[in-house]
C-alpha cells in the first residue's frame, strides 16, 4: 500500500507541475544566470583546488539549485493546509509516509530535470567532466532535494502563514549557501571561516561533487559527502514522517 499510495500522490503532484511550465523552467533561472555572468569571471583564477573554473562552479550551482528550490517547497503545504486539502487527506487511509514521499519524489524529479538543463548549458560554456562524475552530481542533487524538501514541509506544517515561513527559510538558507562554499571553495576562506564551514553538512556534498567532476571517486571527500547525504535523508524521513503523522492525527 505504501508504494501504491506514494505512486498515486506522486502522479497527482507531477501532473500539477506539468501544468505549470513556468515553474519547471523558471526555477533553473538563478543558477543559469550565475553560470553565464559569474562563471566567466573565474576563468584563469587560482581557486584553491584541482579542476578548472567550470569544474569548481557547476557542482556548486547544482547544489544551490537543490538548496534554494527544495527549501521553499513548503509554501505548497501551507497553501494546502489553508485550503483544507490536508484535512481532507486526513480522513483517507493513505499512508502518512506516502504523504511525504509523494511530494518529495516529485520535487526530486523536478530539480533533477532542472539540473540536467544546467549541466547542458555548462557544457556549452566549456565544462568538461567525466560522465560518471556528472551522474554522481545528479545523485547528490536528488538526495539533497529529497532531504530539504522534507524538512521544508515539516517547517511549513509548524508555521501558520507564508509571511512567517519565507523569512525563516531565508534565515536558514543564506548562511547555508555562504558557509558551504557553493560559489567558491572554502579553501580560499580565512582559517576561522574554513573551520566554521566544516559544521555545515552541505559543504561535504559540494566538495564530493567537485571531486567527482575531476574524476576522483574513491576519496575521503567522497565518503564524507555520501555520509552527509545519507544522514540528511535519514533525518528528513524520520522527522517528516513523525510530523505528518502528528499533523494528520
Amino acid at each position: 500500500m505504501l508504494l501504491h499510495d506514494t505512486a498515486v500522490l506522486f502522479g497527482r503532484y507531477a501532473r500539477q507541475t506539468l501544468r505549470s511550465p513556468f515553474q519547471i523552467f523558471f526555477g533553473a533561472l538563478m543558477p543559469l544566470l550565475y553560470l553565464f555572468f559569474f562563471g566567466p569571471l573565474l576563468t584563469g583564477l587560482p581557486l584553491g583546488r584541482e579542476g578548472d573554473a567550470w569544474q569548481v562552479l557547476v557542482p556548486g550551482l547544482l547544489l544551490q539549485l537543490g538548496l534554494f528550490g527544495a527549501s521553499f517547497a513548503g509554501f505548497a503545504v501551507i497553501m494546502e493546509k489553508n485550503w483544507g486539502v490536508l484535512e481532507r487527506m486526513r480522513v483517507t487511509p493513505v499512508s502518512r509516509l506516502a504523504l511525504l514521499l509523494g511530494r518529495t519524489l516529485r520535487d526530486a524529479a523536478l530539480f533533477l530535470f532542472q539540473a540536467v538543463l544546467l549541466v547542458l548549458a555548462a557544457l556549452l560554456m566549456g565544462l568538461r567532466a567525466p560522465l560518471a562524475g556528472i551522474l554522481i552530481g545528479f545523485g547528490f542533487v536528488a538526495l539533497l532535494t529529497f532531504s530539504l524538501a522534507s524538512l521544508s514541509y515539516v517547517l511549513a506544517l509548524r508555521l501558520p502563514s507564508p509571511q512567517e515561513f519565507g523569512p525563516a527559510i531565508n534565515t536558514l538558507a543564506m548562511p547555508s549557501m555562504l558557509l558551504s562554499g557553493l560559489m567558491l571553495p572554502m579553501a580560499l576562506a580565512p582559517g576561522w571561516l574554513d573551520v566554521l564551514s566544516h559544521f555545515m553538512p552541505f559543504r561535504y556534498l559540494v566538495d564530493a561533487v567537485r571531486d567527482a567532476y575531476v574524476g576522483h571517486y574513491a576519496t575521503p571527500t567522497m565518503l564524507y559527502g555520501v555520509l552527509a547525504a545519507a544522514g540528511l535523508v535519514a533525518l528528513a524521513v524520520t522527522v517528516g514522517t513523525r510530523t505528518f503523522r502528528g499533523a494528520q492525527a
